[in-house]
């Protein structure tokens, strides 16, 4: 006996028609004895916000005000991490030194001139990730004066994949704690000053 199927009734598609991207919801508040994961954007679950490198250091800095992001994770050919670029890249002396070096102008500045390259960063492995507290996230990034971390998978292969991602940013406003105060912080006794206990 053959089945038989109904086909379905098209409709047009209308001007400014968008799309659902995924989102992940994290717990608007945390303890730093809470589980680390409560803490990742899960890339699994949240799409990365990426550039390539030969893009204009202006068009990725409106790339990061666009999708309210402080980071981008920088892309080559390939598809492969080349680096990342944070606000702190954009915003900070790094593209004055790049035109004192190198001469031009500020629409000179590409991603490549400013950001971390592949080789300059390091990452936590989901396995440490799954068995950690916020506490331990906090001490590394502090540790490695990072204000983004990112988490890796590693294949039977070897192969690295990064599948998480960490901001002391995301992090403070969790902990209920001032951004730019828990920046600042450097100690963990400054870190449990300035978090409200309630």
């Amino acid at each position: 006996m053959v089945k038989e199927y109904t086909e379905l009734q098209s409709i047009p598609l209308k001007s400014g028609t968008t799309f659902v991207r995924p989102v992940q919801v994290l717990p608007e508040r945390v303890k730093l004895s809470d589980p680390a994961l409560n803490v990742m954007t899960d890339l699994t679950k949240v799409s990365v916000v990426s550039t390539r490198a030969r893009t204009s250091m202006d068009k990725a800095n409106a790339k990061m005000i666009r999708y309210g992001v402080r980071m981008l994770l920088v892309l080559d050919d390939n598809e492969q991490v080349a680096g990342l670029l944070t606000a702190s890249d954009v915003l900070g002396e790094k593209p004055m030194r790049f035109l004192q070096n190198m001469g031009g102008t500020h629409d000179d500045i590409m991603v490549r001139d400013i950001m971390s390259t592949a080789r300059e960063l390091s990452a936590m492995k989901l396995t440490d990730v799954q068995q950690a507290k916020v506490g331990d996230i906090v001490a590394s990034m502090k540790k490695a004066h990072r204000q983004h971390a990112l988490v890796v998978a590693e294949g039977p292969d070897g192969r690295q994949v990064v599948c998480g991602l960490f901001s002391i940013t995301q992090i403070a406003r969790q902990l209920g704690a001032q951004v730019h105060s828990f920046e600042l912080a450097h100690t963990f006794a400054e870190i449990e000053a300035i978090i409200p206990h309630g």
